[in-house]
C-alpha cells in the first residue's frame, strides 16, 4: 500500500513540475513571427510576450545580420499580445530581412511615444541574459 503511494506521489510531483516548466517557458519574453507578405504596408507578429508595457519595433536588418533603422513600430500591453500588426513607415521589398524586436516603455519623458531612435537608450531593446528578445522574418 505504501509502496502504492510513494509511486503516486512521485508521478504527480512530476507532473506538476513538468507543467510548471511548460507554463514557464511559454510565460516567457518572446517575439514570434513568420515571414510574410509586407506588401500592405504592413508587418505582425503572431505573439509577443511582455513583462511590462512598451513595443514592437521593426528594425531593417543590416548585412551583418545587427538590427539596422526603424521601419515601424506598435504598442504592447504587459501580458500575451497576439497579432501585433506595425505600420510600415518606409518600403520594404521582398526579400528583405525584418526584425521584429521587443522594446521597452522607460527611460523617455513620455508614456505612449516610441522615443527610440537606433542606439538610444529610451524605450530601448529589451534583452534577456544579454540578448535580445526578437525574431527574424523575411518581407514576401
Amino acid at each position: 500500500m505504501f509502496k502504492k503511494i510513494a509511486i503516486t506521489s512521485i508521478g504527480a510531483v512530476a507532473l506538476f513540475l513538468s507543467a510548471t516548466l511548460v507554463y514557464a517557458d511559454d510565460h516567457a519574453l518572446k517575439v514570434v513571427g513568420e515571414s510574410q507578405d509586407v506588401s500592405g504596408g504592413t508587418v505582425t507578429a503572431s505573439r509577443i510576450t511582455a513583462d511590462a508595457n512598451g513595443w514592437m519595433v521593426v528594425h531593417r536588418v543590416k548585412e551583418n545580420g545587427k538590427p539596422g533603422p526603424v521601419v515601424g513600430h506598435s504598442p504592447l500591453r504587459s501580458g500575451e499580445n497576439t497579432n501585433v500588426t506595425a505600420i510600415l513607415t518606409s518600403s520594404v521589398d521582398k526579400g528583405d530581412k525584418l526584425m521584429l524586436m521587443l522594446h521597452g516603455e522607460t527611460g523617455g519623458t513620455q508614456t505612449g511615444i516610441l522615443e527610440y531612435t537606433l542606439g538610444a537608450k529610451e524605450d530601448g531593446p529589451i534583452k534577456v541574459d544579454g540578448n535580445l528578445v526578437m525574431a527574424v522574418i523575411e518581407a514576401q
